[in-house]
């Protein structure tokens, strides 16, 4: 009974990220649209851009280093 629930939750889980990825696909269409329909300007989408940009830099400022990747001090 066990090993059958472990299964459907494992199926469950790779449905949820084929939806996942499923959904990613479909941001790049509907931001093409905006473009065309004007919804969506080029500086707004340099400032989308820059905010991603921003929020990965300090992901990777936030993310614990391991001590091979610490650099020297002296």
């Amino acid at each position: 009974m066990a090993v059958a629930s472990e299964q459907e939750m494992k199926a469950k889980a790779q449905e949820a990220r084929a939806k996942v990825i499923e959904a990613e696909v479909e941001v790049p269409k509907a931001m093409a649209e905006a473009f065309r329909s004007g919804n969506l300007g080029i500086m707004d989408y340099y400032r989308m851009k820059n905010i991603e940009a921003d929020t990965s830099m300090r992901e990777n400022i936030a993310k614990p280093t391991s001590s091979s990747n610490r650099p020297l001090t002296e």
